[in-house]
């Protein structure tokens, strides 16, 4: 039995199928290569494999030999090919050199398991926080660049007035030329630590353009509204 072919091929169904599945399928074939219908050598050859086959697996009893014999045959095929493509079993947890102790795999850490930095939360801002950009006009036009060295306002209309930045949209820019155009931006950057050196201009020019008033001046004003006429 173990030099014959597989009986499931033969028959050209699956391992799994039913009984009235290899009877319909012997019967199939038998009808093809019957010596009364397809002669030759061939045809005989075939029609007697299938004979065969059915001998095999055609009844249930007969079947359920074959299939404990098929397995036996399948592990013992598994058994003698499984060294040829592994290699021989390693001895231990793990193959080592000679002399060389065979270590165990670490055990997992008892403390908290570094998983990488945390995300941050994202960062809260004032709420008079602003871009410096300002609030009028039609924003950033890439055309207003021109050379290296001039932020993306270009450069500098002329008439320098105070201290030039060299940062940002207005690089290259006096801060009166920049009051000039854009008062917004002169306002952001008094609210920002970067405007810190230039505290006491940017209040001379808020002052003298109307935007910030001293207190006593703010005072005064309120007094006079309660003045007799």
């Amino acid at each position: 039995m173990s030099g014959l072919p597989d009986a499931y091929k033969t028959l050209q169904v699956d391992p799994e199928a039913e009984d009235e599945v290899i009877t319909a399928a012997y019967r199939r074939l038998a009808r093809k290569y019957h010596p009364d219908v397809a002669g030759g050598a061939e045809a005989a050859d075939r029609m007697a494999a299938l004979n065969a086959a059915w001998e095999l697996i055609g009844d249930p009893a007969k079947r359920a030999a074959y299939d404990r014999e098929r397995a036996v045959r399948a592990r013992a095929t598994d058994a003698r090919e499984r060294p040829a493509q592994q290699g021989p079993p390693s001895e231990g947890p793990t193959a080592t050199q000679p002399g060389t102790p065979p270590y165990p795999d670490p055990a997992p850490p008892s403390g908290p398991v570094d998983r990488g930095p945390t995300p941050r939360e994202p960062e809260s801002v004032p709420r008079d926080w602003t871009s410096g950009r300002s609030s009028v006009g039609g924003g950033y036009d890439p055309s207003m660049r021109t050379s290296d060295g001039t932020g993306a306002a270009g450069p500098p209309p002329g008439q320098p007035s105070g201290s030039v930045l060299n940062f940002g949209r207005f690089a290259g820019w006096s801060l009166g030329e920049i009051a000039r155009v854009d008062l917004e931006y002169i306002e952001w950057l008094d609210r920002m630590p970067i405007g810190r050196p230039y505290r006491d201009q940017i209040d001379a020019i808020l002052r003298r353009t109307g935007r910030r008033r001293s207190a006593t001046a703010e005072a005064g004003d309120r007094r006079g509204l309660f003045r007799r006429r």
